[in-house]
Protein backbone atom coordinates (compact mmCIF):
# COMPACT_ATOMS: atom_id res chain seq x y z
CA UNK A 1 0.00 0.00 0.00
CA UNK A 2 1.34 3.43 -1.04
CA UNK A 3 0.08 6.68 0.50
CA UNK A 4 -0.44 9.64 -1.87
CA UNK A 5 1.33 12.83 -0.75
CA UNK A 6 1.80 16.33 -2.21
CA UNK A 7 4.90 16.91 -4.36
CA UNK A 8 6.53 19.10 -1.70
CA UNK A 9 6.15 16.32 0.85
CA UNK A 10 7.72 13.81 -1.55
CA UNK A 11 10.71 16.09 -2.11
CA UNK A 12 11.12 16.65 1.62
CA UNK A 13 10.97 12.91 2.36
CA UNK A 14 13.36 12.10 -0.49
CA UNK A 15 15.99 14.50 0.87
CA UNK A 16 15.39 13.25 4.41
CA UNK A 17 15.82 9.63 3.34
CA UNK A 18 19.07 10.40 1.50
CA UNK A 19 20.45 11.99 4.66
CA UNK A 20 19.17 9.11 6.78
CA UNK A 21 20.77 6.64 4.37
CA UNK A 22 24.10 8.45 4.56
CA UNK A 23 23.96 8.27 8.36
CA UNK A 24 23.07 4.59 8.19
CA UNK A 25 25.97 3.98 5.80
CA UNK A 26 28.33 5.61 8.30
CA UNK A 27 26.97 3.43 11.10
CA UNK A 28 27.14 0.23 9.04
CA UNK A 29 30.75 0.93 8.04
CA UNK A 30 31.71 1.44 11.66
CA UNK A 31 29.75 -1.65 12.75
CA UNK A 32 31.36 -3.81 10.05
CA UNK A 33 34.83 -2.67 11.09
CA UNK A 34 34.13 -3.46 14.71
CA UNK A 35 32.66 -6.83 13.84
CA UNK A 36 35.82 -7.72 11.92
CA UNK A 37 37.93 -6.77 14.96
CA UNK A 38 35.63 -8.66 17.36
CA UNK A 39 34.72 -5.41 19.10
CA UNK A 40 31.33 -4.43 20.47
CA UNK A 41 29.16 -2.86 17.79
CA UNK A 42 27.01 -0.88 20.21
CA UNK A 43 29.51 0.17 22.88
CA UNK A 44 32.22 2.80 22.67
CA UNK A 45 32.50 6.01 20.67
CA UNK A 46 33.81 6.22 17.13
CA UNK A 47 37.57 6.75 17.00
CA UNK A 48 40.50 6.97 14.60
CA UNK A 49 41.92 3.49 13.96
CA UNK A 50 45.45 4.92 13.72
CA UNK A 51 45.77 7.17 16.77
CA UNK A 52 42.74 6.06 18.78
CA UNK A 53 41.43 9.58 19.34
CA UNK A 54 37.67 9.82 19.73
CA UNK A 55 35.88 11.65 16.94
CA UNK A 56 33.93 14.81 17.69
CA UNK A 57 30.47 15.67 16.35
CA UNK A 58 31.86 17.71 13.44
CA UNK A 59 33.95 14.71 12.36
CA UNK A 60 30.94 12.41 12.20
CA UNK A 61 28.85 14.23 9.60
CA UNK A 62 28.39 11.71 6.76
CA UNK A 63 30.08 12.60 3.46
CA UNK A 64 30.70 16.23 4.51
CA UNK A 65 33.27 15.40 7.20
CA UNK A 66 35.25 13.13 4.86
CA UNK A 67 35.38 15.79 2.15
CA UNK A 68 36.25 18.63 4.53
CA UNK A 69 39.01 16.57 6.16
CA UNK A 70 40.22 15.49 2.71
CA UNK A 71 40.08 11.87 3.76
CA UNK A 72 42.49 12.18 6.69
CA UNK A 73 42.30 12.20 10.48
CA UNK A 74 42.31 15.78 11.79
CA UNK A 75 44.72 14.90 14.59
CA UNK A 76 47.27 12.43 13.24
CA UNK A 77 46.78 12.82 9.49
CA UNK A 78 46.25 9.10 8.91
CA UNK A 79 44.14 8.34 5.82
CA UNK A 80 40.49 7.48 6.35
CA UNK A 81 39.49 4.45 4.26
CA UNK A 82 37.70 5.65 1.09
CA UNK A 83 35.06 2.98 1.63
CA UNK A 84 33.64 5.18 4.43
CA UNK A 85 32.72 7.86 1.90
CA UNK A 86 31.63 5.22 -0.62
CA UNK A 87 29.34 3.42 1.83
CA UNK A 88 27.75 6.66 3.04
CA UNK A 89 27.07 7.91 -0.49
CA UNK A 90 25.84 4.55 -1.80
CA UNK A 91 23.53 3.92 1.16
CA UNK A 92 22.09 7.40 0.81
CA UNK A 93 21.46 6.87 -2.90
CA UNK A 94 19.93 3.43 -2.25
CA UNK A 95 17.51 4.92 0.30
CA UNK A 96 16.63 7.64 -2.18
CA UNK A 97 16.13 5.13 -5.00
CA UNK A 98 13.79 3.02 -2.86
CA UNK A 99 11.62 6.04 -2.13
CA UNK A 100 11.58 7.21 -5.76
CA UNK A 101 10.66 3.69 -6.90
CA UNK A 102 8.05 2.74 -4.28
CA UNK A 103 6.87 6.00 -2.71
CA UNK A 104 5.59 6.33 0.84
CA UNK A 105 4.35 2.96 2.01
CA UNK A 106 5.04 -0.43 3.55
CA UNK A 107 7.20 -1.66 0.64
CA UNK A 108 9.58 1.26 1.10
CA UNK A 109 10.00 0.53 4.81
CA UNK A 110 10.51 -3.17 4.10
CA UNK A 111 13.20 -2.56 1.51
CA UNK A 112 14.97 0.08 3.59
CA UNK A 113 15.39 -2.53 6.33
CA UNK A 114 16.38 -5.28 3.88
CA UNK A 115 18.86 -3.15 1.93
CA UNK A 116 20.50 -1.91 5.13
CA UNK A 117 21.07 -5.53 6.12
CA UNK A 118 22.45 -6.34 2.66
CA UNK A 119 24.88 -3.42 2.77
CA UNK A 120 26.04 -4.68 6.16
CA UNK A 121 26.48 -8.15 4.63
CA UNK A 122 28.60 -6.69 1.83
CA UNK A 123 30.83 -4.71 4.19
CA UNK A 124 31.34 -7.56 6.67
CA UNK A 125 31.93 -10.20 4.01
CA UNK A 126 34.48 -7.96 2.29
CA UNK A 127 36.42 -7.75 5.56
CA UNK A 128 36.00 -11.23 7.01
CA UNK A 129 34.89 -13.58 4.19
CA UNK A 130 31.93 -14.35 6.45
CA UNK A 131 28.20 -13.63 6.28
CA UNK A 132 26.73 -13.54 9.80
CA UNK A 133 23.74 -15.82 10.29
CA UNK A 134 22.09 -13.07 12.31
CA UNK A 135 21.86 -10.80 9.27
CA UNK A 136 20.44 -13.59 7.11
CA UNK A 137 17.86 -14.32 9.81
CA UNK A 138 17.04 -10.62 10.02
CA UNK A 139 16.28 -10.56 6.28
CA UNK A 140 13.93 -13.53 6.73
CA UNK A 141 12.17 -11.85 9.68
CA UNK A 142 11.66 -8.67 7.64
CA UNK A 143 10.06 -10.69 4.85
CA UNK A 144 7.70 -12.42 7.27
CA UNK A 145 6.82 -9.18 9.08
CA UNK A 146 5.85 -7.37 5.86
CA UNK A 147 4.18 -10.29 4.10
CA UNK A 148 0.61 -9.43 5.13
CA UNK A 149 0.68 -5.68 4.26
CA UNK A 150 1.43 -6.60 0.63
CA UNK A 151 -1.55 -6.99 -1.67
CA UNK A 152 -2.07 -10.61 -2.71
CA UNK A 153 0.12 -11.86 0.09
CA UNK A 154 -0.87 -15.50 -0.40
CA UNK A 155 0.39 -15.53 -3.99
CA UNK A 156 3.51 -13.65 -2.91
CA UNK A 157 4.15 -16.18 -0.16
CA UNK A 158 3.86 -19.11 -2.59
CA UNK A 159 6.14 -17.44 -5.12
CA UNK A 160 8.63 -16.52 -2.41
CA UNK A 161 8.79 -20.01 -0.95
CA UNK A 162 9.28 -21.46 -4.44
CA UNK A 163 12.06 -18.95 -5.10
CA UNK A 164 13.77 -19.81 -1.82
CA UNK A 165 13.52 -23.56 -2.46
CA UNK A 166 14.55 -23.47 -6.12
CA UNK A 167 17.39 -20.99 -5.92
CA UNK A 168 18.61 -21.78 -2.42
CA UNK A 169 18.42 -25.53 -3.07
CA UNK A 170 19.80 -25.20 -6.58
CA UNK A 171 22.78 -23.14 -5.45
CA UNK A 172 23.44 -25.62 -2.62
CA UNK A 173 23.37 -28.58 -5.01
CA UNK A 174 25.62 -26.80 -7.51
CA UNK A 175 28.02 -25.86 -4.71
CA UNK A 176 28.26 -29.48 -3.50
CA UNK A 177 28.90 -30.74 -7.02
CA UNK A 178 31.60 -28.13 -7.61
CA UNK A 179 33.21 -28.89 -4.25
CA UNK A 180 33.39 -32.56 -5.18
CA UNK A 181 34.72 -31.88 -8.68
CA UNK A 182 37.39 -29.37 -7.62
CA UNK A 183 38.25 -30.90 -4.28
CA UNK A 184 37.78 -27.65 -2.36
CA UNK A 185 35.06 -25.40 -1.05
CA UNK A 186 33.73 -23.22 -3.86
CA UNK A 187 30.88 -21.39 -2.14
CA UNK A 188 30.43 -20.59 1.52
CA UNK A 189 27.42 -21.68 3.51
CA UNK A 190 26.54 -18.05 4.19
CA UNK A 191 26.25 -17.38 0.45
CA UNK A 192 23.84 -20.30 0.03
CA UNK A 193 21.69 -19.14 2.96
CA UNK A 194 21.64 -15.60 1.60
CA UNK A 195 20.52 -16.80 -1.84
CA UNK A 196 17.73 -18.81 -0.22
CA UNK A 197 16.43 -15.89 1.85
CA UNK A 198 16.63 -13.47 -1.08
CA UNK A 199 14.64 -15.99 -3.12
CA UNK A 200 11.75 -15.15 -0.81
CA UNK A 201 11.84 -11.57 -2.06
CA UNK A 202 12.53 -12.18 -5.74
CA UNK A 203 10.35 -15.22 -6.33
CA UNK A 204 10.91 -17.40 -9.37
CA UNK A 205 10.89 -14.80 -12.14
CA UNK A 206 13.35 -12.29 -10.71
CA UNK A 207 15.46 -14.84 -8.82
CA UNK A 208 17.18 -16.07 -11.97
CA UNK A 209 18.09 -12.50 -12.88
CA UNK A 210 19.52 -12.00 -9.39
CA UNK A 211 21.75 -15.06 -9.73
CA UNK A 212 22.92 -13.96 -13.19
CA UNK A 213 23.81 -10.46 -11.97
CA UNK A 214 25.50 -11.92 -8.88
CA UNK A 215 27.74 -14.10 -11.03
CA UNK A 216 28.63 -11.20 -13.31
CA UNK A 217 29.37 -8.97 -10.33
CA UNK A 218 31.40 -11.70 -8.64
CA UNK A 219 33.53 -12.22 -11.75
CA UNK A 220 34.18 -8.50 -12.09
CA UNK A 221 35.11 -8.28 -8.42
CA UNK A 222 37.39 -11.32 -8.65
CA UNK A 223 39.32 -10.09 -11.69
CA UNK A 224 39.63 -6.41 -10.73
CA UNK A 225 39.40 -5.63 -7.03
CA UNK A 226 41.09 -8.87 -5.97
CA UNK A 227 43.48 -9.14 -8.90
CA UNK A 228 46.89 -10.34 -7.82
CA UNK A 229 45.69 -11.46 -4.39
CA UNK A 230 44.45 -14.74 -2.99
CA UNK A 231 42.14 -16.91 -5.06
CA UNK A 232 39.25 -16.73 -2.61
CA UNK A 233 37.08 -13.64 -2.71
CA UNK A 234 33.91 -12.56 -0.89
CA UNK A 235 30.75 -13.22 -2.90
CA UNK A 236 28.45 -11.37 -0.50
CA UNK A 237 28.97 -7.89 -2.02
CA UNK A 238 28.00 -9.15 -5.48
CA UNK A 239 24.91 -10.95 -4.14
CA UNK A 240 23.84 -7.87 -2.17
CA UNK A 241 24.31 -5.50 -5.12
CA UNK A 242 22.43 -7.85 -7.46
CA UNK A 243 19.53 -8.25 -5.04
CA UNK A 244 19.19 -4.48 -4.56
CA UNK A 245 19.24 -3.90 -8.32
CA UNK A 246 16.69 -6.64 -8.99
CA UNK A 247 14.28 -5.49 -6.30
CA UNK A 248 14.46 -1.93 -7.61
CA UNK A 249 14.24 -2.49 -11.39
CA UNK A 250 14.19 -6.25 -11.89
CA UNK A 251 10.51 -6.49 -12.79
CA UNK A 252 10.93 -4.00 -15.64
CA UNK A 253 13.96 -5.90 -16.94
CA UNK A 254 12.09 -9.22 -16.87
CA UNK A 255 9.08 -7.73 -18.64
CA UNK A 256 11.30 -6.15 -21.29
CA UNK A 257 13.06 -9.45 -21.90
CA UNK A 258 9.79 -11.35 -22.18
CA UNK A 259 8.40 -8.79 -24.61
CA UNK A 260 11.36 -9.35 -26.89
CA UNK A 261 11.01 -13.14 -27.06
CA UNK A 262 7.23 -13.54 -26.97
Amino acid sequence: MTIQLPLAAHIYLAVLLFLLGACMGSFLTCAAGRYAKKESVLKGRSHCDACGCKLGPLELIPIVSYLCLRGRCRRCGAPIPPRCLFAEAVTGLVYLAVYVRYGFGFVTLEYLLLFSALIAVALIDADTMEIPDGLVLFCAVVYAAFLYPHGGYEARARDGLLGAAVYGGGILLLSLLMDRALGRETLGGGDVKLFAVLGLYTGLARGLLMILLSCIGGLIFAYTVRAGRKKEFPFGPAIAAAAIAVLLVGQEIVELYLSLIL
